[in-house]
């Protein structure tokens, strides 16, 4: 097979594509709020079930992160539903029925996942550390494995949807609204936690917990289903080019798993920003596994103001995307602006230590307010960077892959947050000092972030890539 036919052949018929109706900018907002579901479930499962288990039903956060970060390790399967999205089209169409399948099981999940996450609570008050209580949590990992491979399921195809549905000249802006709404859904799904989670006080009976969380996980999930109904339907039928677009769907040799990582490795500097991104992304949210237990034994918080921390560092996200792409990656450059980021990034690190153990509320929400600024700042330099290092003759192989990789980051930074809370009990009989490693192991991930950034060079990655690709794609697949 030719390195041409990979690059995609001409559609047959050029009419369809000048004739389909544009996306409009009512239809991207409304695709939005798919996105905005996802950031408010994201919140429920990290924000509010790792606090609940961490201070409510006292699990070891080692063991409440790894069960955590399970979702998160199942990110290969997105290649697997990608490929079926592709290829094996339900319901008459290629995305849309794996979306909505994908989101009614995440909401189903998600409520059983809250019902073993007590069985877990009570079998070990009652049991201690005996089978009983391994058993459930056994079942509780399950639970977070199916709500994983029930994301992938979703989200993959919403992402191949905004491919379908827009054009060379829209889709950037398709891709920054919908992102945008990512964090908006974040906010309301912290805001509306804290709502709903608001007669649950510090010292409150675990009884009351279990009825407020169980609501709150019954209420959400639903809403957020008919948000994924209300967002997507008639988009695919009316909008999509794929039909005209794709020489694939039909096609038994697709790029496999195993010829992306070859790709991967066949540059140097891909593999150097490859290793840039795993760490970025380790440090960058190393602190979610320890942040609402944080507020709830330093700064004696309720459930709902712990959830509110996320509201405010997700506000200086949205913050920082909607404004760095404009205002500051063009004047300092993409590594440079990704080195403020990181530098901004580790002094609100140190702002939240500090505020720790000044007792000081209000630096904190400060402190996280600008680790979101820098987190947007960030997120916006990397994936312009990202852009410049993706040869054209595969883009989606080096952009899927790219995204496998963050997944995979994601989950570990759960389970090294976690994991570093309790070396840090074990060593300090000080509490403050074990939530200190680990905003100290992030700042310093953070620093490390710009040691490997600086032997990332894009022109040697533009020269040297598509000889490597080609030799690569046409032994494989030839």
């Amino acid at each position: 097979m030719a390195i041409k036919d990979l690059q995609g052949a001409k559609p047959d018929n050029i009419d369809y594509q000048k004739n389909s109706p544009k996306l409009n900018l009512f239809t991207m907002f409304r695709l939005g709020f798919y996105q905005m579901g996802l950031g408010t479930m994201s919140v429920l499962t990290l924000g509010v079930l790792n606090r609940v288990m961490i201070t409510e039903l006292t699990i070891p956060a080692t063991i409440v992160a790894v069960t955590l970060s399970l979702y998160q390790f199942m990110a290969p399967a997105r290649v697997w539903f990608g490929q079926m999205s592709d290829a094996k089209p339900l319901f008459g169409q290629h995305r849309t029925g794996y979306m909505w399948i994908g989101a009614i099981l995440f909401a189903v999940t998600a409520f059983f996942a809250v019902q073993v996450m007590w069985q877990v609570g009570d079998s070990l008050k009652i049991n201690g550390w005996t089978n009983p209580t391994y058993f459930w949590i056994g079942m509780l990992g399950l639970m977070f494995i199916i709500y994983g491979l029930a994301l992938s399921a979703s989200s993959t195809p919403f992402a191949a949807l905004l491919v379908d549905i827009s054009d060379e000249d829209n889709r950037s802006k398709v891709v920054g609204i919908v992102w945008s709404m990512l964090m908006v859904g974040i906010i309301i799904g912290a805001i509306t936690s804290s709502i709903l989670l608001k007669q649950v006080g510090v010292d409150a009976p675990l009884d009351t917990v279990k009825t407020s969380v169980n609501s709150l996980f019954i209420k959400v999930p639903a809403i957020v289903l008919i948000f994924a109904f209300v967002a997507t339907v008639g988009v695919e039928q009316k909008y999509s080019r794929y039909s005209s677009r794709s020489t694939i769907a039909n096609r038994e040799d697709k790029i496999t798993l195993a010829t992306t990582f070859k790709i991967l490795r066949a540059n140097r500097q891909t593999g150097l920003f490859f290793r840039f991104v795993f760490v970025l992304v380790i440090s960058l949210f190393l602190q979610d596994a320890v942040l609402e237990p944080y507020g709830g034994e330093i700064f004696l918080m309720p459930i709902s103001e712990t959830t509110k921390l996320n509201a405010v560092s997700g506000m200086g996200t949205l913050i920082g995307l909607g404004t760095t792409g404009f205002l500051v990656v063009p004047k300092l450059g993409k590594k440079n602006s990704l080195k403020v980021g990181c530098v901004a990034t580790a002094i609100s690190f140190i702002l939240i230590v500090i505020s720790g153990f000044t007792r000081e509320p209000s630096l904190l929400k400060i402190a996280l307010f600008l680790y979101g600024l820098a987190a947007g700042l960030t997120t916006t330099a990397s994936l312009s960077l990202m852009l410049d290092l993706t040869a054209a003759e595969t883009a989606g192989t080096f952009i899927g892959a790219w995204g496998l990789a963050q997944a995979m980051a994601r989950g570990l930074s759960t389970v090294i947050g976690g994991a570093a809370l309790d070396v840090g009990r074990l060593l300090f009989d000080v509490p403050m000092l074990s939530y200190g490693l680990v905003f100290l192991l992030a700042g310093v991930g953070m620093i490390f972030s710009i040691f490997l950034l600086n032997k990332v060079n894009v022109r040697e990655f533009q020269d040297n890539a598509s000889i490597a690709i080609t030799t690569i794609l046409e032994g494989e697949l030839d």
